[in-house]
């Protein structure tokens, strides 16, 4: 590998080739799903009759929408459900879980957390971490209840058929991706094993926070037996085009009760204007497969460099992997905070810019974030955070394409060696 643009050390250049020739069965492998999951895409724009005259989108009250309808039947038929909603007006992946949950639960029902403590930023959103008093689902009456991980990080399976058994448990809430933790991200496999039990013992719906997870394999939890899937349009399903927004997919009683929580009861999904979106939204979910591959190599290539240097990967560049996400367990904080300010050096975006940890909100302790996007927090873009805490891990994820993902990833690692 010749480095023509960026002054990159020769033990970084070797290294690197050495881990590009480790990564090749996994690429191989990349690229099967990426080609898979673009067929099925460009059948859902075919199917659904995208015109050029759907894409400018509507004003005022949105009624009657072509664009945004349709937007909608794609969705759904990309993620296996029966009806969909993909918005703007959803401003994250929080935000859109929040709206699932409101929609679906009411006061004295029961949710049941069964991956462990949620991601930081959705606890408040259940009445965790003092958000008493700030319209949580607690201070609604809504009971939050959790069943840990196992000590190998997997589902309990016999804890939860347990505490369904013994509660009457209205939802059940599954979080795809590994937030701040080391533990496995699901399959699509492992998340239907777990359906599989809930449904043997309980009514339940069952709910997947899929952020990270879209495309990353040929199926999608849907396919599993989940009810309703969720997730982030500045993710994986936004093929780094949208601007912001989200989408939820599944059962289409349950997407309805969403849309009288999206906009209002008896209005539901009939309103919301566009305002020019639907082509962003469009555009992105066309491209999202191959973005999701490109990442996806990123990631890989990432774990492969730094088990090269030595240091500890999760997963490993030899797994299979289940989303984005790629954590590297760094040692200390002074390898974490530069491995983020050496990836902001690759950055088309705020190159130039020095990440520092600070108290970001949502979260209980100091967050580096390295993040030199075109849309601001997306993380389908080359992205890297971590709070400073043991185990000193960073989580890494995205890449809109290979070849720049990995000049970033190799001057990260540069800049980890030069202050080792």
């Amino acid at each position: 590998m010749e480095s023509t643009f960026f002054d990159i050390d020769e033990k970084i250049l070797e290294k690197s080739e050495e881990a590009l020739r480790n990564a090749e069965k996994s690429f191989k492998r990349i690229d099967e799903i990426t080609e898979y999951n673009q067929q099925k895409v460009l059948k859902a724009f075919i199917d659904n009759h995208v015109s050029e005259t759907q894409l400018w989108g509507s004003s005022g009250y949105g009624y009657g929408d072509p664009g945004r309808e349709t937007a909608d039947r794609i969705a759904a038929q990309c993620f296996g459900g029966e009806d969909a909603l993909i918005r703007y007006s959803f401003t994250c992946g929080t935000h859109t879980l929040g709206i699932a949950l409101f929609g679906l639960l009411r006061t004295g029902d029961t949710m049941l957390c069964i991956t462990g403590r949620p991601y930081d930023t959705i606890c408040p959103v259940m009445g965790m971490d003092g958000a008493d008093g700030q319209g949580s689902l607690g201070d609604f009456g809504i009971k939050y209840m959790q069943c840990d991980l196992t000590k190998d990080g997997r589902i309990d399976l016999d804890a939860v058929r347990k505490t369904l058994k013994e509660n009457k448990i209205k939802l059940v809430y599954i979080q795809r991706s590994r937030g701040y933790t080391l533990r496995d991200s699901l399959s699509v496999k492992d998340i239907g094993e777990a359906v599989k039990a809930v449904k043997e013992v309980s009514g339940a719906w069952v709910m997947v926070d899929n952020c990270y997870g879209e495309f990353a394999e040929k199926t999608e939890p849907l396919s599993a037996g989940a009810d309703l899937i969720v997730g982030s349009l500045i993710k994986n399903p936004g093929g780094g085009v949208a601007k912001c927004g989200g989408y939820m997919a599944g059962k289409k009683e349950l997407i309805e009760l969403c849309s009288y929580r999206m906009t209002t009861p008896s209005l539901g999904r009939e309103v919301g204007a566009t305002l020019g979106s639907t082509r962003d939204i469009l555009m992105g979910l066309f491209h999202s497969p191959h973005v999701v591959g490109e990442a996806m190599k990123t990631a890989v290539f990432a774990a492969s460099l730094f088990e090269n240097l030595g240091f500890e990967t999760t997963p490993r560049s030899d797994e299979t992997r289940h989303d984005i996400i790629q954590a590297i367990k760094l040692k200390n904080s002074e390898n974490l905070i530069a491995f983020c300010q050496g990836l902001q050096k690759g950055s088309p975006v705020d190159s130039y810019v020095t990440p520092e940890p600070w108290d970001m909100p949502g979260y209980p302790c100091k967050v580096i974030m390295a993040a030199g996007a075109f849309t601001s927090g997306s993380s389908i873009e080359l992205s890297a955070d971590a709070p400073l805490r043991e185990p000193y891990a960073v989580w890494m994820q995205g890449g809109l394409n290979f070849h720049s993902g990995k000049i970033g990833i190799m001057l990260a690692a540069q800049e980890v060696l030069r202050r080792m």
